[in-house]
Formats: C-alpha cells, sequence, structure tokens
C-alpha cells in the first residue's frame, strides 16, 4: 500500500472513531461551509491540520489557501486532497497565525475550524486575521460545543491522550470582535458552534 492509500486508511478509520460516538466530521464541516455562504473572492483557511476543513472545501470545488504552523500535520493533509485528486485547488502555506506574511486586506473570507481552542495567543491570531481581511470580507470562526468537546476528550484518552484547550471561548471571541466594530452572526448544530464576523458598514 502506497503513503496516500495508507494515509487514507488512518484517516477514514478516524472518521468512523469519531461516527461511533455520533459526530459526523464531514457533516459537520460541511455544516460550517453552509452557514458561511456566500463565499466570494480570496480564501484563506487558518489551521490546516490534517486537512478535514481543507477537503470540504475542495469537495466543494473552491480554490483558496489554507496554512498550518506544523510541516507534518500539513503533509498528511496533502496526502488526503491528493487521494481525491483535489490537490491542485489548494496553496498549501507554513505560516505562524500570530505573524502571518500576508498583505492588508488579501483575503475575503477566513476559516478558521476547530483551531481556536489550540492557540496560546488567540487575540494576536484574531487581530492578524482583521489584518489580512478586505473590508466587504468576513471571519467564519467555529469550535466544538461542550458535547462536541466530550467526544473529542473521550477519543484523545481511548489514544492516551490529553486534549489540552485553553480558557479563551467563542464567547470570549465574540465580545472582543464586537469591541472592534464588527458585527455577529452565531449559529450551531449539536456539536459545533460558528460565529461568521462581518465589519460594519
Amino acid at each position: 500500500m502506497d503513503v496516500i492509500q495508507e494515509n487514507h486508511k488512518r484517516y477514514s478509520e478516524r472518521k468512523a472513531l469519531y461516527k461511533s460516538y455520533g459526530y459526523g466530521i464531514d457533516e459537520e464541516r460541511v455544516f460550517i461551509v453552509d452557514k458561511a455562504q456566500p463565499l466570494h473572492g480570496d480564501i484563506l483557511e487558518a489551521g490546516t491540520g490534517k486537512g478535514h476543513f481543507t477537503l470540504a472545501l475542495a469537495k466543494q470545488g473552491y480554490r483558496f489557501t489554507t496554512f498550518d504552523i506544523s510541516e507534518e500535520e500539513q503533509r498528511l493533509a496533502k496526502f488526503n486532497l491528493k487521494y481525491f485528486g483535489l490537490e491542485k485547488q489548494v496553496n498549501f502555506k507554513i505560516e505562524n497565525a500570530e505573524y502571518l506574511n500576508f498583505k492588508n486586506a488579501g483575503f475575503d473570507i477566513i476559516f478558521s475550524a476547530n483551531m481556536l481552542h489550540h492557540l496560546v495567543n488567540p487575540y494576536k491570531v484574531i487581530d492578524e486575521f482583521i489584518r489580512v481581511l478586505s473590508f466587504e470580507g468576513k471571519i467564519v470562526l467555529s469550535d466544538f460545543t461542550r458535547e462536541g468537546f466530550e467526544i473529542v476528550d473521550k477519543i484523545h484518552a481511548i489514544e492516551g491522550r490529553v486534549h489540552e484547550v485553553n480558557k479563551t471561548t467563542l464567547c470570549d471571541i465574540e465580545n472582543y470582535l464586537l469591541n472592534k466594530e464588527f458585527r455577529i452572526q452565531k449559529s450551531r448544530s449539536r456539536f459545533q458552534e460558528v460565529l461568521i464576523a462581518y465589519h460594519k458598514i
């Protein structure tokens, strides 16, 4: 079995594990994309990870830039995209979210799916998102609900790991963005919260 097939097998096994607890990885990512509609212009995904959200966007035909601080994680994401023949739709970058090498107002849509709870300096990252966001654009932030976090914690425990979560919540970020003169739209599923921030017109 080649490395792409092997990676897809592990990817599929992990999805099945989540599904056994009622969490559909594909369905929840599609939920985020649907709530963010309409999508236009230049799209940035923050935090590629293993490529779950990257794949959801690519499967819907979008072309976009994605970045992660981890070369290893992004390598696995590339394998996932290659398995489906979608890697040419995505511009992969290695970036530190606190110091992005992108121009001011360079993106119309910024996605961050299930990354917030990993951040050491979340407000610094949000400030960078604001800097690279076009005036007519939107920031789409999503993270797990309490029930979603419970499932992630269980799966990490099964794998002998601890799921590290910082203290900053999506609610904290909402208040921060309101103070920055953004307007907010919110949605939620059983497992995901979605916050969409727009510049006030």
